[in-house]
């Protein structure tokens, strides 16, 4: 044998190793991929600030505690704009983009066309479709017309070639539709006269299964329930009795809270302090174990989805505040709830088949009564007093009538043509923002126009109400509080770029996903850019970004 022969021969078994090196690594690749999940379970809830998720934990062994061991944690997670409100969290998580694209500014905001103030899901064209025999369901009824971007749900449903359930439940409908978007087969919310509902968006007629659960289990069967500590009281971290709490009528800023004194209490007020309770989210639970067993979610060839947006814990917060006893409860009864839920996805699904994502649409203020008592700079912002000092500056400049429109927190709007007027007389715009800044509890306004300019190129405190604009339904001037100081009456609120309304948790859990805690940069808006990654879904534009060190696999 010659020495080029023996080098030749040498070159082909090297060959074949490399070869055969690298069809164990594609195979091994391939078994160590995750299928793609039967179910994504997308789980918001409401009013949820990041750091419950470290003060609360102790209290925890069930769902809550499941997702913080076992996911993906981002727990520097926020979301990066101005109007942290409901609609507009639900429609950033639900799209992975942010207001100033998906057009969902606020939960309400006023429609200049029509003079008056709409709700994000509002629609005059479709009606309510009552689940309960008998009810009635009058005034508007509710789309996602007003929502310039589709939803992770509606890509899912129309790009895969296999069969496909979408749900959404909530008990308010800007949750439940924007988790759910277009094409659900089930949407269901409790409106506050014909109890719970969907749209004529959805079909004409309700789900038959979910009107008989609701038909067989009144909420009202709740009337003899009483709301009492469950935790040992040496648990609770907070007095039960803190100042500036404003409870639903009937209750007191102590438990025990009786969710109906007799027959003395009304049906509205007895639904206020039910909604207020843990057992409004045990139920909401109930009713998507129905959705699970009922439509074989997760059971079949394609991928199904279910969000469900848990409210109780937004209503407690607003009445109690974040440092009470109460949303420490309602989190530990959430965390029952939730294990229960899960288990219940284990065993139907399969442990390994499902991926669940958590997040909220916002956090919430801390009651400015006890920032004060703390010596810290706090208050509620009077907006009724602020728009009649602006409508004095302008008065002034433009004579008598009626130039503000309305004062939507945030948002200033002014009467048809009051802009065009203000702008033909110089330095009357910059009066107003300067009286508007100067007013207690605001720390500046802009201009809406202004925020046009794209967020990137704006200074870092202008840039969050940037994202939060979108032309023709912001303000025409747009309003920054001061950090501690709330526009609300009563209890406390959220809606503004400080930290304890931004910082949100995302966690996502299951087979796709490596657990532990990651302290990069991330927001809800990278929760559909990462489920439309795992299911195969491609996302025409997105805000957000793939977590790609959260996955099993991470992208190459």
């Amino acid at each position: 044998m010659t020495a080029g022969a023996g080098r030749a021969g040498k070159d082909k078994v090297l060959w074949r190793i490399v070869r055969i090196t690298a069809l164990v690594g594609v195979l091994t690749a391939c078994a160590a991929a995750p299928p793609r999940p039967r179910l994504v379970v997308l789980l918001s809830i409401d009013q949820m600030r990041a750091d419950y998720v470290d003060r609360f934990r102790q209290d925890w062994t069930g769902g809550l505690e499941r997702l913080a061991s076992d996911g993906a944690r981002f727990s520097r997670a926020a979301y990066p704009y101005l109007n942290t409100v409901t609609c507009v969290g639900h429609s950033t998580m639900s799209t992975g983009t942010l207001p100033y694209h998906h057009g969902m500014v606020l939960n309400g905001w006023w429609d200049r066309d029509a003079g008056r103030q709409v709700t994000c899901t509002g629609d005059p064209d479709e009606r309510l479709v009552p689940y309960l025999a008998g009810a009635a369901a009058a005034g508007e009824g509710n789309s996602l017309r007003r929502l310039e971007r589709p939803t992770f749900a509606d890509e899912l449903r129309s790009q895969l070639a296999t069969p496909t359930h979408v749900v959404g439940l909530s008990l308010k409908a800007r949750s439940a539709m924007t988790l759910a978007g277009r094409r659900a087969d089930v949407v269901a919310w409790l409106d506050d006269a014909a109890g719970w509902v969907t749209s004529s968006a959805y079909g004409t007629t309700p789900a038959p299964f979910l009107a008989r659960f609701f038909e067989a289990n009144p909420i009202a069967a709740d009337r003899g329930r009483t709301w009492t500590p469950m935790l040992p009281e040496a648990a609770y971290l907070f007095p039960d009795d803190g100042v500036g709490e404003r409870p639903p009528a009937g209750w007191t800023r102590t438990f025990p809270h009786p969710l109906a004194d007799g027959a003395a209490t009304s049906a509205a007020d007895f639904e206020d302090r039910w909604t207020a309770s843990p057992w409004s989210d045990e139920y909401l639970e109930r009713a998507a174990e129905q959705a699970v067993e009922q439509l074989n979610l997760g059971r079949g060839p394609g991928t199904d989805f279910l969000g469900i947006g848990f409210s109780a814990l937004d209503y407690v917060g607003h009445a109690f505040g974040p440092r009470s006893q109460e949303v420490q409860d309602t989190l530990a009864r959430l965390d029952r709830t939730l294990g229960r839920f899960f288990a219940l996805l284990d065993r139907r699904v399969g442990r390994d088949q499902y991926v669940v994502a958590l997040t909220s649409d916002h956090g919430v203020a801390p009651l400015p009564e006890q920032q004060v008592e703390a010596g810290l700079d706090a208050g509620r912002i009077d907006l009724k007093g602020l728009a009649a000092r602006v409508e004095d500056v302008l008065a002034g400049g433009l004579g008598a009538g009626r130039h503000v429109a309305a004062l939507l927190y945030t948002d200033l709007y002014f009467t048809s043509g009051t802009l065009a007027s203000i702008d033909a007389r110089p330095g009357l715009m910059e009066k107003v923002l300067e009286t508007i800044a100067s007013w207690p509890g605001i720390a500046a306004a802009y201009p809406g126009r202004d925020l046009r300019t794209p967020a990137a190129h704006l200074d870092p405190d202008r840039r969050p109400a940037a994202l939060s604009y979108f032309p023709g339904r912001s303000g025409d001037v747009v309003i920054v509080p001061k950090i501690y100081w709330i526009a609300t009456g009563n209890g406390t609120t959220h809606g503004t770029a400080a930290a304890y309304d931004q910082r949100i948790p995302v966690i996502l859990m299951g087979p796709s996903f490596r657990r532990g805690e990651y302290l990069g940069a991330a927001s809800p808006a990278d929760i559909v850019p990462t489920l439309a990654h795992v299911t195969g879904v491609t996302m025409a534009q997105t805000d957000g970004r793939v977590l790609t060190e959260a996955l099993l696999i991470p992208e190459p």
